[in-house]
């Protein structure tokens, strides 16, 4: 059973369209609805929809930091070494400058947050099956 169907439609911020553009940086379909186009804010700041079981490689902010607010449905946050967070509307994650981490949602439910990001991005590879497949909610 799929939870969160509603996060689809947009819970505060509309889920915005399929992201393509950072397509090969994910496992599974996620959506991205710009929030702020103002070319004199140098912060990027986006809704970002995961359907169940998506995710996005690990990654690191240089220069920078991330800054999600959780709106919709649930999902997982984690920092290389450390255990899984659970995330549910409200929480909100800081990751600092050169923290390699990754973020997306639960296995049964989608996922939304608003992600404000400083900073240049680094890629990395995927989060395995076989590491997000242990992750359980407590």
């Amino acid at each position: 059973m799929v939870k969160n169907e509603n996060v689809k439609n947009g819970v505060i911020f509309p889920a915005g369209p399929k992201n393509d553009a950072y397509a090969k940086y994910f496992v599974g379909q996620s959506y991205l609805q710009g929030l702020v186009n103002d070319p004199a804010v140098n912060v990027g700041v986006g809704n970002v929809t995961f359907e169940p079981g998506c995710r996005n490689n690990w990654h690191i902010h240089h220069d920078g930091y991330q800054i999600l607010l959780v709106t919709g449905g649930e999902g997982w946050y984690q920092e290389a070494g450390k255990p899984a967070q659970h995330l549910v509307p409200g929480d909100v994650v800081v990751t600092h400058d050169g923290v390699k981490h990754w973020h997306g949602a639960t296995k049964d439910s989608w996922f939304s947050h608003i992600a404000i990001t400083a900073g240049t991005p680094e890629w990395l590879e995927p989060v395995s099956d076989e590491e997000y497949d242990q992750l359980e909610v407590q």
